[in-house]
């Protein structure tokens, strides 16, 4: 196994965007095929005893064990990185096994974390009951706030975490304010990107320092796998990712790491078509709806910082019908967009999040993050927007809308 001629890192950080989505991280056996090969082992032989025993030292480079190396996920990691401008990536097994790596990885009993109250649900159970119970101190704040970030720092405060746009309530961080002061006091941001990807949005280019994924979502993009992605430094990765990794095994199997390159290649594509009809869709049912939470349009209350952070704002976006027997009648009626929890599919799909994604929040923690009883969140797909405004139209109409 090696790579092509061309393909050394100095080489492929030149590349334009585009390129690296699809050309990055390509490696090619001797049977010079176009496709990424697809590795589905566990382990590897050796020529000689001295040769595992060099490369287990770390004194050899190769593959030892697909737990800690594998080609196809290396590949996708190495294509990870390019597009994202990281030194280096590691692929995980799903996207809140990345959240959870992300954390644990390099945080202590009496460590302090600070985070946004708005987040995936599991990423809030993170915050609000696993690191509590390992002696990790959290506060959770109003993320759209500057002076709650710095106002909730302590002298043991060790990382900063939030996601931008948030899910579901598309809530938008300022992320050259909020990494800025993070690195002025010495504290690590971990920045949940899922929303957007690197096709929208690169946080590292407004200082974060570890970007984390799940790859389920648009890198994907076609509801097939589960995989994640945590981005950063060689030194991180490689210093205080890795040894956690390593010993608790969160890897992504060769499979979806496989199905999640070829997704890569049309990412942007998707991407900012799927964008473009978020904007068009949110446009025409705004005025029918009583809260409307789109970072696409002006009435979002961040709008030109998100147009200011993001190439375009994401395929999703949420808005409130005042009741849960009003949304679960929106969601009775459609005929086109499909109900599903999940998020970044080519498919437009859409769900009630206190019922799903946040049903294991407690109510009091869903009101105070903004998830309302009416709240829906709709991830628009690559269907015609004319199909999907008529769906959505004649939902609303029939729910009373």
């Amino acid at each position: 196994m090696k790579k092509t001629t061309g393909m050394d890192r100095a080489i492929t950080r030149k590349w334009k965007p585009a390129t690296r989505a699809v050309r990055g991280g390509t490696w090619r056996s001797e049977h010079g095929e176009t496709s990424e090969a697809l590795f589905l082992t566990s382990g590897y032989t050796y020529d000689d005893a001295q040769t595992v025993a060099d490369r287990f030292a770390g004194d050899a480079a190769g593959m030892t064990y697909s737990r800690l190396q594998n080609p196809t996920v290396a590949m996708l990691e190495e294509r990870i990185a390019l597009m994202e401008g990281a030194e280096a990536c590691r692929a995980q097994a799903s996207g809140m096994a990345a959240m959870t790596a992300a954390l644990l990885c390099q945080l202590s009993v009496g460590d302090h974390v600070v985070s946004a109250r708005a987040a995936f649900g599991s990423c809030r159970w993170l915050v609000d009951n696993l690191l509590p119970r390992f002696g990790i101190e959290t506060s959770v704040i109003d993320s759209a706030d500057n002076d709650q970030w710095e106002a909730a720092i302590r002298p043991n405060t060790k990382v900063f975490f939030f996601e931008t746009p948030a899910n579901p309530t598309l809530d938008v961080v300022d992320l050259e304010f909020v990494c800025g002061l993070a690195r002025s006091r010495g504290i690590t941001t971990v920045v949940d990107n899922a929303f957007a990807t690197s096709a929208l949005q690169r946080p590292m280019e407004f200082g974060a320092d570890i970007v984390a994924y799940s790859a389920t979502k648009l890198m994907d993009g076609q509801g097939r796998v589960l995989a994640g992605a945590i981005c950063g430094s060689e030194e991180w990765i490689n210093e205080v990712l890795l040894p956690f990794q390593r010993n608790t095994g969160p890897n992504i199997s060769p499979f979806n790491a496989w199905v999640v390159l070829k997704g890569l290649e049309t990412l942007s594509l998707r991407a900012h078509k799927q964008s473009e009809n978020a904007v068009a869709l949110g446009m025409a049912i705004e005025s029918r709806v009583p809260r409307m939470l789109h970072p696409g349009l002006a009435s979002h209350p961040r709008h030109e910082l998100a147009l200011k952070q993001m190439d375009a704002t994401g395929p999703i976006f949420a808005f409130d019908v005042e009741s849960r027997e009003r949304a679960f009648a929106v969601l009775d009626a459609l005929q086109l967009i499909d109900i599903s929890n999940n998020i970044g599919d080519a498919r437009s799909l859409m769900c009630h999040p206190a019922s799903t994604t946040h049903a294991g929040m407690e109510a009091e923690a869903r009101a105070e993050m903004g998830v309302s009883e009416g709240l829906l969140r709709i991830n628009v797909g690559l269907e015609d927007i004319e199909d999907l405004t008529e769906d959505l139209d004649q939902a609303l109409k029939a729910a009373g809308l």
